[in-house]
């Protein structure tokens, strides 16, 4: 599965509190979810890096992205 563009809604739900339902092993996507539920940035910014890492890293977090549209 491809990335979804950055407008798509489902970068909103996870940066919404959705990241916390996420299922993952991935040591890297766990750590951004721990900043970033103590982050007090915006849900844009939060949803602009949240996508901006899943773009980086597409192709070792497949099981992840299968994910994203389930949240």
């Amino acid at each position: 599965m491809s990335v979804p563009a950055p407008t798509h809604p489902c970068w909103q739900r996870l940066a919404t509190g959705g990241l916390a339902r996420l299922k993952t092993q991935h040591l890297g996507t766990q750590l951004m979810t721990k900043r970033l539920e103590r982050s007090n940035d915006s849900v844009t910014a939060k949803a602009a890096e949240i996508h901006a890492f899943f773009a980086r890293w597409e192709r070792a977090l497949a099981p992840e992205l299968a994910q994203i549209n389930l949240i």
